[in-house]
């Protein structure tokens, strides 16, 4: 349908700049031909979900004036090793074609991506006002990729290597940054092993006067930090190095007296074998404190304690087990304004003693808390009845994951399945988004998630359900969910080829160690041809097996390009032309 503009494309132009959700523009493109012309001429970010649902090629087409682009590769669930090695999601397609098409592209985030230190050459040598380099829990490339990166953009505003596996050449890529680069304001090398030079960093950082972030890897010591801070008091976010150094005479005053310069220190984080005797030296910047994350800090349970007694206004807290029931009702008690709360398990390898950590813990702080929204949950028991208080407490939950580790657990008080536990979370908290199960769970479970959680957008399940029908309510009821990943559960072929059509919907679903045979994979690829069906089978070609083999993953994904080129020995693509 076209319609006649009120108003000229100049001004709709302005207007649209002020819709930043990709979601709301894409709606905006389809209202008529000449919005949809506008729009992609405005668009000057977009998000690529899925690196293989759209072409780099239609991407530039499509938006010839992009500034910014931000790109996802392997799925979610390569975060827990599902993804075999060398799976894809690799990077130079994309890099090659912008590169072609925007010489002014100022940001680049990659996301679960294979980035070579190639990507970063050409960045380097392509974008001469290039600004913005987030890889996140990417691989493939080195610290000679990061350096070509520091030589060439000197324009550089933020570098963010954070949970990429990166091969450490060496700690003087940070000397390839130019004197004359004094634009950084953001800077994170928390995933690199080795040693950085101490004098490179400092005058790095003390050339840096808008640098607000600055998160450190476990090399650098609390002398350097010390030092660091002294340079650089405008922090707003700071990640420690090593706090292992033995407490010497006047270093714990010293480092206190380095904190109590950072006036507008938000978020802290590291703390790598901390020592608690030097847990007191936060105490002169924890009354300011928004985030900390504790997530690689080994610090008990009595000394948490102390520290989150000083953190009022603390909105996002990232710790391990060791915080303990008692430490979170001190977050229940001390942090009012908690917003999102992530407890991890620790290294049950370590030689530490158990832990006392159990739903009491979760239930104080949903109680505690009247602004949680989110929430990440490894423990090795839960109850219905904690369940539901909890979703009674907060039905402002937005995102509730809960991860039992030992697979189908049972509620542990009365072993009966945590149905009604879940069912409350979903029937309470109408705004849920984000979703993980666990545990014992039967039929009944999913029937309560399908028929309550319908702004549920990503739904994790492992180790759990109990027949066909449970895929079903999901796939039936949870109508605008988007990505869906499963391993361990008894969700099989019926209720797949059952619901094909609503998986055209979503962007992803993933299947991992259930039911699902070659045989069904190829009958959907055949039903849904704009859908890729990937079958991942490292022991040989599927078609060695007789089709009603389950194989070993499967992942089916909604795309306008078609099936990829670069796959490896052990995956298939089905996909027919539509």
């Amino acid at each position: 349908m076209e319609m006649g503009p009120s108003f000229p494309a100049k001004i709709l132009e302005h207007i649209f700049s002020f819709v930043s959700s990709g979601e709301d523009r894409n709606a905006i493109s389809a209202v008529c031909k000449s919005w949809y012309e506008i729009e992609r001429q405005s668009r000057r970010r977009i998000l690529v979900g899925n690196c293989y649902a759209v072409s780099p090629a239609a991407v530039t087409r499509r938006f010839p004036e992009l500034r910014s682009a931000s790109l996802k590769g392997k799925p979610h669930f390569a975060d827990f090793n599902l993804v075999p090695d060398g799976w894809g999601g690799h990077a130079l397609p994309w890099i090659a074609a912008f590169a072609a098409a925007y010489p002014w592209m100022e940001g680049i985030r990659m996301k679960r991506m294979v980035v070579t230190d190639e990507c970063l050459e050409m960045i380097a040598e392509s974008f001469r006002d290039f600004k913005v380099l987030v890889l996140s829990s990417c691989e493939g490339f080195t610290t000679d990729g990061l350096a070509a990166i520091a030589a060439s953009c000197s324009n550089l505003t933020e570098l963010d290597v954070s949970e990429s596996e990166v091969e450490d050449l060496g700690g003087d890529w940070l000397s390839y940054f130019p004197d004359t680069c004094t634009s950084l304001v953001s800077l994170n090398f928390s995933c690199l092993e080795s040693e950085v030079s101490s004098s490179d960093l400092r005058r790095l950082v003390a050339r840096s006067p808008n640098l607000k972030s600055l998160v450190l890897n476990r090399a650098v010591s609390l002398d350097h930090l010390n030092e660091l801070l002294r340079r650089a008091p405008q922090l707003t976010e700071l990640g420690t190095g090593s706090f292992s150094a033995e407490l010497q005479p006047h270093a714990l005053s010293d480092l206190s007296e380095a904190f109590s310069g950072c006036k507008d220190l938000k978020c802290l984080s590291g703390l790598w074998d901390v020592i608690p005797d030097y847990l007191p030296a936060l105490y002169t910047v924890s009354s300011g404190l928004t985030s900390l994350n504790l997530s690689y800090a080994t610090i008990r349970s009595h000394d948490l304690v102390k520290l989150l007694s000083q953190c009022p206004k603390l909105q996002k807290l990232w710790v391990l087990d060791f915080i303990e029931d008692s430490g979170l009702e001190a977050v229940a008690s001390c942090c009012k304004d908690m917003r999102e709360l992530r407890v991890f398990p620790s290294d049950p390898d370590a030689g530490e003693v158990d832990v006392n950590l159990t739903e009491q813990g979760l239930v104080s702080v949903s109680d505690g808390c009247p602004n949680l929204e989110s929430v990440l949950y490894f423990c090795r028991q839960f109850s219905n009845v904690a369940m539901v208080t909890i979703a009674r407490n907060r039905p402002n939950l937005k995102c509730f994951r809960l991860c039992i580790m030992e697979p189908f657990a049972p509620d542990y008080q009365t072993l009966e399945p945590l149905d009604e536990g879940f069912g409350a979370v979903v029937e309470h908290c109408k705004d849920l988004q984000r979703l993980s199960v666990s545990g014992l769970l039967t039929d009944k479970a999913f029937e309560y998630i399908g028929r309550h959680a319908k702004k549920l957008k990503m739904l994790s399940v492992a180790f759990a359900g109990e027949s066909d029908m449970g895929l079903r309510h999901l796939l039936s009821g949870c109508e605008n969910l988007r990505k869906l990943e499963i391993r361990d559960s008894p969700f099989g072929d019926e209720a797949i080829l059952e619901n094909a059509e609503r998986l055209e919907t979503m962007r992803s679903l993933w299947m991992s160690s259930c039911p699902v045979s070659f045989g069904a994979c190829k009958l959907l690829s055949e039903k849904m041809p704009r859908l890729n069906v990937e079958v991942i089978d490292e022991r040989g070609p599927p078609e060695s097996r007789p089709e009603s083999c389950p194989v070993e993953r499967v992942y089916i994904y909604r795309t306008v390009a078609g099936p990829r080129e670069d796959m490896p020995d052990f995956v298939w693509t089905l996909h027919k032309n539509p």
